[in-house]
């Protein structure tokens, strides 16, 4: 293995690890709202947040990706292939992460909300002051464990839209030099790279969290 296929595998790294924040970003940003319907006292953002929620997590990434990438062909719009990836893997990721957090936040103790309308707190005081800031020590340790999963679907932009990727660019260089166990392996290692620490993180925060 030469320089520039050292550089390219590299490159595909990058695009990996550029997708994987962009979605969480993204992903985590609507995720939040979503939960925060799914919680609020309004029935029919409830039911919006839950059908959301249903419909997404109903569909298997593969074909979500296909959807966001030439579904926009139809009106003549072509999309950047980073784009139509982040945008696919931003529903995925909003689905899964509004659910995990609307569970976090239905997990806080019922006497702590109690208590807080005692204080004569509104709704919206007593979930930024009281209820969210137990709710995101809770959810830290799923969250984390998610951000696994949003790396390794990041190999499936590369089959549907052409984003250069970590798997996209193994298979490039396998194709034109016959070495899959070299490229692959490779590829194998910077994905554990990235997701080894983080599985770290998420059973550590576990343990300290069952701790308390």
């Amino acid at each position: 293995m030469n320089i520039q296929q050292l550089t390219f595998l590299l490159s595909g790294f990058m695009g990996t690890v550029i997708l994987s924040v962009l979605t969480f970003l993204c992903g985590g940003l609507l995720g939040f709202f979503i939960s925060l319907m799914r919680v609020s006292g309004s029935k029919t953002l409830q039911t919006l947040a839950s059908i959301y929620i249903a419909v997404l997590q109903g569909i298997p990434l593969l074909v979500l990706m296909g959807v966001a990438f030439y579904g926009p062909s139809l009106f003549n719009v072509t999309l950047n292939p980073l784009f139509a990836a982040v945008l696919a893997l931003t529903f995925y990721a909003s689905a899964y992460l509004g659910d995990i957090w609307q569970g976090c936040i239905k997990s806080v103790p019922k006497p702590q909300w109690e208590a807080a309308e005692c204080l004569g707190l509104s709704r919206t005081r007593r979930m930024l002051l009281v209820v969210l800031p137990q709710a995101i020590r809770i959810s830290l340790p799923p969250t984390v464990g998610f951000m696994v999963q949003i790396v390794k679907n990041t190999s499936i932009a590369s089959l549907v839209v052409g984003y250069a990727e970590l798997a996209y660019n193994s298979k490039i260089l396998n194709n034109s030099t016959f070495e899959p166990f070299l490229y692959f392996g490779l590829a194998a290692l910077l994905y554990f790279a990235i997701c080894y620490p983080l599985s770290v993180i998420s059973r550590r925060m576990e343990l300290q969290l069952q701790r308390h």
